[in-house]
């Protein structure tokens, strides 16, 4: 039992939670508590932010948990920076982008099925199906939202969609990583809609499948970038752990230190950002095929949909980085 419940009362889990418990408490916490949430008070939400991020760094680390649950908080150092995908889950998650991209699945709490003290190999055919199902609500949900979204340019309202589509990329240009992923959802968006619109043109069967082959090059560069990335991203966690236990042990050059971190940061940011990426152009690029394909609509809709999506893509892609 553990001498000191504060950090666990904080993020409000019990003393014998899971790592995953503990992860999911601190993203709903620190969401919630947010200083750019809190406008009434962002003075007290950034004290209760930073608070929360601590009691995660504890807790979240087997030894500083267990020199916690021995000692107290007095004896826990808590000096060093919060983990980067965890600062990454936070920057990036924003509201705002949920109604285009859904919650990413790399972000995704564990589902409440999942158990760390059994082996994956036992939880695999379960876990597949549940994270299946879920992942066929996240479509689903966008594809409505995106019927919607496009509604206004096939009613005929198409200098209302332009305007609309202007601000909206204006909008989600001004939060964390907007800019980049304006230009990726605008690539998506025009790809999908240039592949539909060239199906109607059977006598230029030709640009028709250059766009395709496009299609699938892109597709299968991105996920080599991925996997890439991913093994960059290894690398990187662990230069990041030796240099948070050369902190720890050496404090003499702290401007030198906080450099370190944020080089590691932003590498590690960038990594991390493009393993997400072929999870969001699959999601967005499904959604976009049966918008484009909705057998409950006529051609003439379809069409009008697909030229819609187009000029959002574009204006979306104006956003330059």
């Amino acid at each position: 039992m553990a001498v000191d419940k504060y950090y666990y009362e904080v993020l409000g889990v019990q003393e014998d939670a899971s790592l995953p418990e503990i992860k999911k408490a601190y993203y709903l916490k620190a969401r919630e508590m947010h200083p750019d949430k809190n406008h009434a008070d962002p003075e007290a939400a950034a004290r209760d932010f930073n608070e929360i991020g601590e009691a995660y760094q504890v807790l979240s680390d087997p030894q500083r948990r267990k020199a916690y649950d021995e000692y107290g908080k007095e004896d826990v150092p808590t000096d060093s920076i919060v983990d980067p995908t965890v600062l990454f889950g936070m920057v990036f998650v924003n509201e705002i982008f949920e109604d285009y991209v859904g919650q990413l699945s790399l972000l995704s709490s564990p589902p409440p099925e999942f158990d760390p003290t059994i082996p994956p190999e036992v939880q695999k055919p379960k876990l597949e199906k549940i994270l299946k199902a879920l992942q066929e609500e996240r479509e689903a949900k966008l594809m409505e939202i995106m019927k919607n979204r496009l509604a206004p340019y096939v009613d005929g309202q198409k200098d209302d969609f332009v305007e609309f589509a202007q601000s909206e990329a204006e909008r989600l240009s001004q939060v964390a990583f907007g800019k980049t992923l304006l230009q990726t959802i605008g690539n998506i968006y025009t790809r999908q809609a240039a592949k539909e619109i060239g199906k109607g043109k059977r006598y230029l069967m030709i640009p028709f499948l250059a766009e395709w082959l496009r299609d699938k090059t892109h597709t299968r560069n991105t996920k080599f970038s991925a996997a890439r990335a991913a093994i960059n991203y290894i690398n990187l966690r662990e230069e990041w752990r030796r240099s948070k236990e050369e902190e720890d042990t050496d404090n003499n050059d702290n401007d030198n230190a906080n450099k370190m971190d944020d080089d590691l940061k932003d590498a590690i940011f960038s990594s991390f950002w493009q393993m997400n990426v072929p999870d969001i152009e699959s999601t967005v690029s499904r959604v976009c095929q049966v918008v484009l394909t909705d057998p409950s609509v006529s051609k003439d809709v379809l069409r009008l949909r697909a030229h819609a999506l187009k000029t959002l893509g574009t204006i979306f892609q104006g956003k330059r980085l």
